[in-house]
Formats: C-alpha cells, sequence, structure tokens
C-alpha cells in the first residue's frame, strides 16, 4: 500500500516540477517577446535587434536593416495597443509562443513566435504572421 502511495506522490511530484519548469520557460519567453515590443515601442532598434537570434541577426547584418523590415513588414509589432500572450507549445524540438496583438486601428493580428535558447537567453528565431479569426482574405 505505501508502495502505491509513494508512486503517486512521487508522479504527482515530478508532474507538477515539470508544470513548473514549462510555466517559468513561458514565463522567460513572453519576457522577451515583451522586452523587444517595448524596444520597439521606444524607437530602441537596436536593443530589438539583440532580442533575435544570433541567425536572424545574421541574415539582417544591422538594426537598420532589421528597422526596415519590422516597420514594414510588422507595424502591428512596432506600435501595438494591445497584447496578448496565447498558446505555448514545443513541437519537434522547437518552442512556439502564439500572440495576439490588436493595431492602433483595432485589428487583430496573430503571430506564431519560434524561440531559441542562446547563451544569453530566449530569443526569438522568426515570426510568422498567422491569419486572424474572422479576417479577410
Amino acid at each position: 500500500m505505501w508502495k502505491s502511495v509513494v508512486h503517486v506522490l512521487s508522479a504527482a511530484a515530478m508532474s507538477i516540477a515539470l508544470t513548473f519548469g514549462v510555466a517559468a520557460q513561458q514565463l522567460e519567453i513572453e519576457d522577451t517577446i515583451g522586452n523587444q515590443i517595448e524596444a520597439f515601442k521606444a524607437d530602441d532598434f537596436e536593443q530589438a535587434f539583440s532580442y533575435a537570434t544570433p541567425n536572424l541577426q545574421q541574415l539582417f547584418q544591422t538594426p537598420q536593416n532589421f528597422q526596415r523590415m519590422v516597420t514594414s513588414g510588422y507595424p502591428m509589432v512596432w506600435r501595438p495597443a494591445e497584447v496578448r500572450y496565447l498558446e505555448f507549445k514545443e513541437y519537434e524540438g522547437s518552442v512556439f509562443q502564439k500572440v495576439q496583438i490588436t493595431d492602433q486601428k483595432g485589428f487583430i493580428h496573430l503571430l506564431l513566435y519560434q524561440m531559441q535558447k542562446t547563451e544569453a537567453g530566449w530569443r526569438i528565431a522568426s515570426v510568422q504572421l498567422l491569419k486572424a479569426p474572422g479576417a479577410n482574405a
């Protein structure tokens, strides 16, 4: 009987530890995304660029190139009215955070952030604009 209780408690403790680990990981990821968005709002593209993975930084080469891409391709991220964090998932070794952004005109945009753990912490590897519910193509 005690062995059964110990196994159940052990499994429960492991489940709680994993849940807290994932929750902590998600908070770190939300902080990274949120910090980048705050840098965008302040027009601090050098700081915003620092939240990108080294591969993404190599692709854009300079904060100025990154700025052009963000302001022309992702204006809702540059000047959001509201940011909400939705689903967090791990899939085939990659980590994704879905984010709902309401722009200054009230339009809702869904973005999927692919995150990567680096020596400097969590960094943004890519951002994909998803079709928002009710959006017209």
